[in-house]
């Protein structure tokens, strides 16, 4: 078998940036790696935003029909980061085709579309990951294998926060992500879902939630541009307005499985946040607090301490004995943000050499998807709403 594999990817903004420059980067920093991406095929509706795109990000080449992509021999995975209501369609589609599935999250629009993307996958026989690239911060594996270890005891408490600003104007247009139909939903949906699947890493499955949500700008001047988190409406202050359909802000209560209490909120209304995705997660013999602000840093407290030295400490997940950090810089020079997406694609290349599903997977797609519906269940009823509902 060739130790390539060729990539064909559908959607060129802003995660097709982050998922390129991952492809690009892996070869140069884990040239161990059991297979190396080859940036094949990029697609995008634009043609001419795809063949920019292409001669930018480092594509072979560009085509704009997404359908003929999948069918293609000389393709052996889609990557699919377009927005969330094209995901099922081409994910079926390229099932059909024996192709692997790299989709970004959230999996689908709704829990039914998840289970019907997994089963496509499932059925056919090809190795399927979704996109939670929090998970492969160095200073979270840290937190999992402080919990793993039992380092923390039993847990008690997992707290989240997902807090960010850009939409907070009202005049900032009608882009995708605020329309439900797109999207599938606002702050829940986008930020909430990567909370959900950060608590199932590290403290277990769900329970039973309870939520609720508000919508603080109902209308908003309809796009005339978009880019990823940007956007403007050509028509200035008489631009036409649209309807917004999703939440501006969701916060829930959970039980896990475990027995533990959780926490969580996102939103896009926290001014001066710009992204802070935060947890805490409290055990019987200690705690350890992450805030993706400062993501090379696990705040990390064990009551076993002396007392005269009690007290969080700073660890920098720099060090060759966290995991990731040794491929990269010396100790102490810091990752960003992309090169979680460069771990995501190891663990992608790793187990498709390998035979076995990559982690997460559309296992994971579905159950997020499931505590995302039940906490808008929960918020329809005004009731808890336990997991095994869904």
């Amino acid at each position: 078998m060739s130790n390539r594999l060729r990539i064909g990817m559908v959607g060129y903004k802003f995660m097709g940036k982050a998922h390129s420059n991952a492809y690009r980067s892996l070869p140069m920093f884990f040239p161990g790696a059991p297979l190396q991406p080859e940036m094949s095929v990029i697609c995008g509706r634009n043609e001419q935003g795809v063949q920019a795109a292409a001669r930018q990000f480092g594509w072979t080449e560009s085509v704009t029909n997404w359908r003929d992509l999948v069918k293609r021999d000389d393709i052996d995975l889609i990557d699919i980061n377009a927005p969330s209501n094209a995901h099922k369609e081409i994910v079926v589609e390229a099932a059909l085709h024996g192709k692997h599935l790299f989709c970004e999250k959230p999996l689908a629009l709704s829990l039914a579309d998840s289970r019907d993307m997994l089963q496509a996958a499932e059925e056919a026989g090809v190795r399927h990951m979704i996109g939670f690239n929090y998970r492969f911060s160095p200073a979270v594996q840290l937190a999992k294998q402080l919990v793993e270890s039992g380092r923390l005891g039993k847990i008690y408490h997992f707290r989240a926060f997902f807090l960010q600003d850009w939409i907070m104007d009202p005049s900032f247009p009608l882009v995708w992500r605020l329309q439900k139909e797109v999207a599938g939903s606002g702050s829940h949906g986008d930020l909430g879902a990567h909370l959900i699947d950060l608590a199932r890493f590290l403290v277990g499955e769900f329970h039973e939630v309870i939520g609720m949500s508000e919508t603080f700008i109902k209308q908003r001047p309809l796009a005339s541009e978009m880019t990823g988190l940007s956007a403007k409406s050509s028509a200035g202050a008489n631009a036409p307005m649209g309807e917004v359909t999703v939440d501006d802000a969701t916060l829930f209560l959970a039980r896990f499985a475990g027995g533990a209490l959780g926490s969580f909120e996102a939103t896009r209304f926290a001014a001066g946040h710009r992204s802070t995705n935060s947890f805490e997660i409290n055990g019987s013999l200690g705690s350890v607090r992450f805030d993706f602000e400062r993501m090379n840093e696990l705040e990390v407290y064990f009551t076993q301490d002396e007392e005269d030295v009690q007290g969080f400490r700073r660890v920098l997940a720099t060090d060759p004995a966290h995991k990731y950090s040794e491929a990269w810089w010396p100790a102490g020079h810091t990752i960003g943000f992309e090169h979680t997406f460069t771990h995501e694609m190891l663990e992608l290349m790793s187990a498709i050499s390998e035979g076995r599903q990559p982690v997460p997977n559309f296992h994971d797609g579905v159950a997020c998807q499931a505590v995302l519906e039940a906490v808008e269940r929960s918020i329809e009823e005004r009731r808890w709403v336990s997991i095994e509902e869904m």
